[in-house]
């Protein structure tokens, strides 16, 4: 079985994002990035290739030189991966649809909900693969998480609390990763709400199975001079009649990358933390406690098979980056992919985003989140 060929869209000199995708996609060694536009600037560009280490002339000065270049070889890519700033996700991926390759592309989807309604058409129209790199849908304990909700461990859920808490821009924004982030021209609609509050959401409806109805958000640019707000509150409201709060900042000074989700039934309750993911808590009505580890014998089959080490030997981010790419690898070669996220999360994803902002904005009270 041949090894799948990854073009890569941004991720040039000083990127952070560009070489955790490089690595999770190689971990498992079912996919090669050969090709890529790393930059807007062709030298930049050009350097990033002889980073990675692919054949120069593969490193190529614009995308649509690499679309002409890579769709005219017989050994072309198979799929592109976007890693650039948002405002550069909807063009990207229209440009490789049209051009007949599939997409993996970073969160959120796109830069504003029009333009994931747009993205949404083109990928039911080319009918290819696409993927969204929601980070935590793939650890495997957070998969164990959604299995044992699934199966009734907690009963029906009542209460959803996930939080995200960072600290790295309770300052001024600089340096290449923060600038582009508070920036509307780049980042988009939301700051903090586009960055880690759409994390915090999507896993609360991944592991829960649910679908949040209506919100209620207080957002704030509470550095003076932020165009875009980096401290949220989103009260949330479930379709089965739970109760939710979303907590996502970034301004929180200490906090590293905090994300933790806790979700209470009739039965139970779980507790997941980002920071200690090798463990998933459980906990239930007569009072017991159980901690599931991973490698662990107890794990179910979606977790279990996307564990590469025995209990004790922790996995981590890249793991789960590592995950998302072999879900994809399944789905470029015909084989179903249920956990992985796709346009509907992408899509809804963006829709929770722009809700939010312009409730809070509005001081509209509670809204309706609808796609």
């Amino acid at each position: 079985m041949r090894r799948l060929r990854m073009g890569m869209i941004g991720g040039g000199p000083g990127a952070f994002i560009g070489p955790v995708h490089r690595i999770a996609a190689e971990l498992d060694r079912e996919i090669e990035l050969v090709a890529g536009v790393f930059s807007s600037d062709a030298g930049r560009s050009r350097a990033a290739g002889e980073a990675y280490r692919i054949d120069p002339d593969r490193a190529y000065p614009s995308l649509d030189a690499m679309l002409a270049a890579e769709t005219a070889r017989g050994d072309g890519i198979d799929f592109v991966s976007v890693v650039s700033p948002n405002h550069n996700h909807l063009p990207s991926a229209r440009a490789a649809l049209a051009a007949g390759i599939a997409v993996m592309t970073d969160k959120p989807l796109t830069a504003t909900l029009a333009e994931a309604h747009e993205l949404s058409g083109l990928v039911a129209a080319a009918g290819l693969p696409f993927g969204v790199t929601y980070t935590y849908s793939g650890y495997p304990l957070v998969r164990e998480a959604r299995a044992r909700v699934a199966a009734g461990a907690l009963g029906s859920v009542r209460k959803v609390v996930v939080e995200y808490p960072q600290g790295w821009l309770a300052g001024a924004a600089e340096g290449k990763q923060a600038e582009w982030r508070v920036d509307p021209a780049r980042a988009g609609l939301g700051g903090c709400i586009g960055d880690i509050g759409v994390h915090a959401f999507q896993l609360a409806e991944f592991i829960t199975g649910l679908r949040v109805e209506r919100l209620f958000a207080d957002l704030g640019a509470v550095v003076p001079g932020r165009l875009l707000d980096d401290d949220c509150t989103v009260l949330l409201r479930f379709d089965n009649g739970a109760r939710g709060v979303l907590l996502a900042s970034q301004i929180e000074v200490g906090e590293l990358n905090g994300l933790r989700i806790r979700v209470y039934g009739d039965q139970g309750g779980l507790v997941w933390k980002q920071e200690v993911p090798n463990s998933l808590t459980l906990h239930t009505l007569d009072g017991r406690t159980e901690v599931v580890h991973a490698g662990g014998p107890q794990l179910g089959f979606d977790a279990a098979s996307r564990t590469r080490t025995p209990t004790g030997h922790p996995e981590g981010y890249l793991e789960a980056f590592a995950n998302l790419y072999r879900d994809f690898a399944a789905l470029l070669r015909g084989e179903a992919a249920p956990l992985l996220p796709g346009i509907a999360d992408g899509l809804r994803g963006m829709a929770f985003i722009a809700t939010a902002v312009e409730a809070s904005r509005a001081e509209a009270g509670w809204v309706s989140l609808s796609v």
